[in-house]
């Protein structure tokens, strides 16, 4: 049995930086037309100079593949019209972090309301500038996705006119907030897919499934799956694939993220099957988002077989999603 998937895009990619870029970049180049590049490196992507550097710093990595690297901004609340208008044709989106929510975040928007970020977003709408949004806030753990409902909300209705993705939703009311506004868009991991808080702490802990936001309910994630699985327009891949060194996840003070771009499409392939949604796979890790994003990726065919693959233990430092498992499908080389 065979799948063939064109182009397919991971909307939320973390490659790195220095010798764990060259590490992980290839993995996705291989499987991926092309991924927007998350910004929250060391020190964070916030020039234009910046921008063109990090791009040539992965595309030497990728050794050639066919794959373009979508860049994104590091959202600063005093960029005006002119900076955003001289570097708009350098991105596809800028990424608000909170401060301190999540890796690299520090120097994040301390107060993210309608006022304080009015002047930056009225220029994006007008530049038609994507917002991406690490939407916790910073309550009890389970609760922090939730409780930043209302600020997607009050921001969809003040700029109607800019789109803006709220980033790795993981719960059920995330989901239906999703659909009350034209402009409100999302990306869905592979592991939220996959897991529940159960499985990252049910038993022994798992610190290789740790991440932020966290996993929520099994309710949370039928929820993402029946977004997922039926390829709803406004949902679309991003795999948040966020490498950290074996030694940084098995350590007190665990980092946060989970490695999964060599596994995503196989992994994907394996769940969308088993659903009998194999057919709108084409749809969620691809057509959605050159929709969403008004972009043309370049053309890549990928293979998928129906044939087992033992995902390796690591690849060099980093261990990937169901290290040491056998996964139904693979990738055909």
């Amino acid at each position: 049995m065979q799948h063939q998937l064109i182009s397919p895009l991971d909307m939320h990619l973390h490659l790195r930086q220095g010798d764990m870029l060259k590490r992980v970049a290839p993995l996705s180049s291989k499987s991926f037309s092309g991924a927007l590049i998350m910004p929250n490196t060391t020190p964070p992507i916030t020039t234009k100079e910046q921008i063109i550097a990090y791009k040539q710093e992965i595309l030497d990595a990728t050794n050639g593949d066919i794959f373009e690297p979508y860049m994104s901004l590091f959202f600063k609340s005093d960029y005006d019209y002119n900076f955003l208008s001289d570097i708009k044709d350098e991105i596809l989106a800028i990424k608000l972090y909170p401060a301190g929510i999540t890796t690299n975040s520090e120097g994040g928007v301390s107060i993210v309301d309608v006022e304080t970020l009015r002047p930056t977003l009225e220029a994006m709408s007008e530049l038609n500038i994507p917002l991406c949004i690490h939407g916790e806030s910073d309550g009890f753990v389970m609760d922090r996705e939730a409780e930043f409902i209302p600020t997607y909300k009050a921001l969809a209705e003040a700029f109607p006119d800019l789109k803006i993705i709220m980033e790795h939703i993981t719960t059920k009311a995330s989901a239906n907030a999703l659909l009350e506004y034209d402009n409100l868009y999302a990306t869905i991991t592979l592991h939220h897919l996959y897991i529940t808080l159960d499985d990252v702490a049910g038993g022994l802990l798992q610190p290789h499934l740790f991440c932020k936001p966290i996993a929520k309910r099994p309710e949370d994630r039928e929820a993402l799956l029946n977004l997922a699985l039926n390829a709803n327009p406004k949902v679309m891949f991003g795999s948040d694939s966020a490498p950290h060194p074996k030694s940084a996840k098995e350590a007190p003070g665990c980092a946060a993220g989970v490695f999964t771009a060599p596994v995503a499409l196989p992994l994907l392939a394996e769940l969308f099957e088993k659903h009998n949604k194999l057919d709108n796979l084409q749809a969620f890790v691809s057509n959605n988002a050159k929709a969403i994003y008004n972009i043309n990726p370049p053309r890549k065919e990928i293979n998928l077989v129906k044939k087992s693959f033992k995902v390796p233990n690591s690849y060099g430092e980093v261990v990937p999603f169901m290290a040491g498992y056998e996964i139904s499908w693979s990738i055909d080389e």
